[in-house]
This record gives C-alpha cells, sequence and structure tokens, in this order.
C-alpha cells in the first residue's frame, strides 16, 4: 500500500471523476431519452453546488435536521478486545439512522429547486427508502419506494416506518426480490414518467449519480479526518467500511484518497465466495454494463448478471460503484468478502461490548477490522457505523 500511496502524490485527483467516468469505469449507458434528462440533472447539479444559497440550505439541513456532526467514538472495550486503537464514525445516530439521509437530503434539495413533485426511489435494507420517504415529507413531495418483496419481509420494520411517513411502498416479486429488482423497478418507473425525480440511494448507476451520491456522502470523511487529528494529534492508519453499492464506503474514504492511509472495504461474502452464494462484487466479479453504468458486476461466462446472497439487504447487490471500481484496480483500496457468520459474530460483539447495536450491513466491516487489526496495538483505525441494527433485531438468524 505505501508504494501506490507514494505514487499518486505526483498525480493527484486520479481518483475522481471526469466527465462521468473514474479512469475506465463509469459513464452513461441509457436509452437517448433517458440520457436527455440525465444530461439536465447533471448541469443542474453542477451549477447549484457552486452557489453559497444550495451549500448554506445543505448545512443547515444537516446540522438542525440530520444532527450533525455524528461522532467519532473511541470504541475503548472493542479495542482491548481486539488489541488495537479503533474508533466508530457513529452514522447510526444520524436521524433516521444510517448515513443516508446525507444523500437524500442533497438530492431532495435538488429536486425542490427542479420543481419536481414526485420523486422515486429504490432500497434494499430499507434505510435509504426511510431516508428518502423523510426528505420527502419535509418538502411536501409526493415520494413512491420500490422495494424487493423477499427484503420487505426480512425489513419489515423500515418498511412500515416509510408507509408511516406518508411514502408508498411498492413491491416487486421480480428476480430474486432484492436490491437489484427495486433498482430496476424503480429506473422502469423513472423512465416511463418524465416529470419524475429519481433519487437514487447508492454510488451506482449511471452519469451523474456516483459523483452525486459521493458529493453527499463526502461530509462521512471530511468530519472524521478533523475528528481524529483532534483526538489522536495525526491520521488513522486504516479506515474500513461495508461496500454494497459503496456510498457510505466512499463518503469516508474520499477524504484519505491522498493520504498515507490504508483503505479496507467489507463485502457481503454471503454463505462463500461463489456465484449465487455471495454479494462480493469487487472479489468475483469482472467489469461490464449493468444499470447504465460500466463497473464491476458479478456475472457468468455469457456476461449475464448472477444473482446474489448476503444476510444483509443492503449489501445484497451485484453491482458496485464505478469509482470502487477505480480504486480496486488503482489497488488503493484492498475489499475483502467477510461471510454472514462473521458479520452476525461482530453484530454480538459490538452489541455486548460497547452497548452499541450495529446494522448487519456495517457488522461487516467492524468483522473485517477485528481480523486484520487484531494484535496491531500501535495503530490507529476507523470503522464506519453506517447504519443502526434496530431493523435487523428481529431476525432469527442473528440470535
Amino acid at each position: 500500500m505505501e508504494t501506490t500511496i507514494k505514487s499518486i502524490k505526483s498525480n493527484e485527483n486520479i481518483f475522481e471523476a471526469n466527465n462521468g467516468m473514474y479512469g475506465d469505469f463509469g459513464g452513461m449507458y441509457v436509452p437517448p431519452h433517458l440520457e436527455e434528462k440525465l444530461i439536465k440533472l447533471a448541469d443542474f447539479f453542477q451549477k447549484e453546488i457552486l452557489h453559497d444559497d444550495f451549500e448554506n440550505e445543505y448545512k443547515y439541513y444537516l446540522e438542525k435536521f440530520v444532527g450533525r456532526p455524528s461522532p467519532l467514538y473511541y470504541a475503548r472495550n472493542l479495542s482491548k478486545h481486539v488489541g488495537s486503537k479503533i474508533y466508530l464514525k457513529r452514522e447510526d445516530l444520524n436521524h433516521t439512522g444510517s448515513h443516508k439521509i446525507n444523500n437524500t437530503i442533497g438530492q431532495i434539495l435538488l429536486a425542490h429547486r427542479m420543481g419536481a413533485t414526485e420523486v422515486v426511489a429504490e432500497t434494499g435494507a430499507g434505510q435509504h427508502g426511510v431516508a428518502t420517504a423523510t426528505a420527502a415529507a419535509l418538502f411536501g413531495i409526493k415520494c413512491k419506494i420500490f422495494m424487493g418483496a423477499k427484503d420487505a419481509r426480512r425489513q419489515q420494520m423500515n418498511v412500515n416506518r416509510i408507509k408511516l411517513l406518508g411514502a408508498e411502498v411498492i413491491l416487486t416479486e421480480n428476480g430474486r426480490a432484492t436490491l437489484k429488482d427495486a433498482v430496476d423497478a424503480a429506473l422502469g418507473y423513472y423512465v416511463e414518467n418524465p416529470d419524475v425525480f429519481y433519487l437514487l440511494g447508492s454510488q451506482v448507476g449511471p452519469h451523474p449519480y456516483p459523483t452525486i451520491v459521493g458529493y453527499f456522502q463526502r461530509i462521512i470523511g471530511k468530519e472524521a479526518k478533523k475528528q481524529i487529528i483532534e483526538a489522536e494529534g495525526r491520521l488513522p492508519d486504516n479506515i474500513f467500511a461495508c461496500v454494497g453499492g459503496g456510498s457510505n464506503a466512499i463518503g469516508l474514504f474520499q477524504e484519505f484518497l491522498y493520504d498515507p492511509v490504508n483503505i479496507y472495504a467489507a463485502e457481503g461474502g454471503g454463505e462463500k465466495a461463489e456465484p449465487g452464494k455471495t454479494a462480493a462484487t469487487l472479489s468475483i466479479g469482472k467489469p461490464g454494463v449493468f444499470q447504465g453504468t460500466y463497473s464491476y458486476a458479478i456475472s457468468d461466462e455469457n456476461g449475464d448478471v448472477c444473482p446474489t446472497s448476503s444476510i444483509a439487504a443492503g449489501l445484497d447487490y451485484p453491482g458496485v460503484s464505478p469509482q470502487h471500481s477505480l480504486l480496486k484496480e488503482k489497488q488503493r483500496a484492498k475489499y475483502y468478502a467477510v461471510t454472514d457468520d462473521e458479520a452476525v459474530e461482530a453484530f454480538k460483539i459490538l452489541s455486548c461490548l460497547e452497548g452499541i447495536i450495529p446494522a448487519i450491513e456495517s457488522s461487516h466491516a467492524v468483522a473485517l477490522a477485528m481480523s486484520l487489526l487484531k494484535g496491531q496495538g500501535d495503530k490507529i483505525s476507523i470503522v464506519n457505523l453506517s447504519g443502526r441494527g434496530d431493523k435487523d433485531v428481529g431476525r432469527d438468524q442473528l440470535f
């Protein structure tokens, strides 16, 4: 990793988007009528973020509504258990219980300023659905949330929250009835309804969504860097996050990409790392066009996308962010498949040792940190705790 860090110092910004491309990854692989709509959104976004009034309004809602900054918490008991100093970036303490609200507040401001009368979104674990419904309620905009029927069954609490917030939940039984199928359904509705604003939840899909989502999630890393320097007087040695589509991870990683910091990401390893039994896209996948972008995806020899499996609905997705694809190819970040059993064990350990119940998605990052940091007492690490686990405690698999 040290060689990679030294080599990038002479060519900073190589990990950022250039006209919607992260190196060879990204782009806009969509029908012409949708391309026109996305170009309009890209232009509007780039203009709005230059305006002080937009940034000030966004920061106002992050502080007064979301409750930022989220704390950087020294997990003393977990650190003693592992034998290494671990801080948790507490995105679970945000309003609605995850990092998703950072992005939905930003995008709802765009939608509002574009005059949208309806927003549509996809959700897997339900956290993005809750955050979108929350933002839509705040601005009085009609909202539809698409969700796979399998995910709805395993995340029933979040389905109820979405409905309580006034949004309509539309279930799909297509495919495996998980996040991929919810994205397909939401995109289909978006194509057929030109006046709808699609509030995409992760750093996936066609340009400009990876750029937009990455921009609104960057607050995680900005806060974390400032907080760790205040706490320790230096940068961390390592940072960790879980990766499904990749938004919470890129939110933390972006601020450290050009620093001498090791970057690690935990994917949904499922039962084991082979098609149909895992969601570890960057561990076993290969580049291809999927849901409007060129990125890594889990596919067969014919290029058809394979089914995935993970205990975490938010990680149960066969694609990934084009920016994460570039970070993998450039060896700037390392991606590991964390199994369901490993994530469940971390879920229990963090709950018992720190009194913090993490989302099962976040538990993958905790598990990876526990594995890689064992006995490294002189190291300082940050784990992004992307969400809280209220939604997961009713599941028999965790007990």
